[in-house]
């Protein structure tokens, strides 16, 4: 059985090399939505780490499971990764079927939430990216208890808890 510190390991060879949209390594990003999902057991922060590889590496599914990677593990990073043909918020009302994917996703929507990350993006991606952040919490938050959320935001982005004490404005319509 893979170790959390094996499977840092196995996802920061995955992404050796790769920067995030504001040029810092990559891996930082999943080790910092690991972190805001610690309180929930090793098998999600697992995940966590885990979480883009499918989408942006060369691994598959398969390869996961045969380095030792849990099933359970290898299915939450499956139902949080991007299927070709499936627009961004149906993806997201497939996610919140899940609980261990619905916590991902919000940690990694408080993640590329932060202001200090957004600060060095382009004035339109700014813009365009908190607003697609913004909805897809509107999808997300009502899916799990407001302590899951208030435990994940105020690790990985405190200044989402004041948005958390807004009343909740309606989900999208599905469709």
């Amino acid at each position: 059985m893979l170790s959390l510190a094996d499977v840092d390991r196995l996802a920061a060879d995955a992404h050796a090399g790769q920067l995030d949209k504001i040029g810092v390594p990559y891996v930082a990003h999943v080790r910092a939505v690991a972190e805001a999902v610690a309180p929930f057991g090793t098998g999600l922060q697992m995940a966590a780490l885990l979480h883009d590889v499918l989408e942006d590496t060369a691994l598959t599914a398969d390869d996961l499971l045969r380095a030792g990677v849990p099933f359970s593990v290898v299915a939450t990073v499956r139902r949080v990764s991007r299927t070709e043909g499936v627009a961004y918020h149906a993806m997201l009302r497939q996610i919140v079927t899940d609980h261990s994917a619905t916590l991902l996703k919000i940690a990694d929507n408080a993640h590329n939430s932060r202001a200090d990350r957004s600060a060095r993006l382009p004035e339109a991606d700014r813009e365009r990216l908190a607003e697609r952040y913004r909805s897809a919490r509107r999808i997300l938050w009502p899916a799990a208890a407001p302590a899951d959320i208030r435990a994940i935001v105020a690790t990985v982005n405190p200044a989402l808890l004041d948005e958390l004490a807004e009343p909740a404005e309606p989900a999208e319509p599905a469709g």
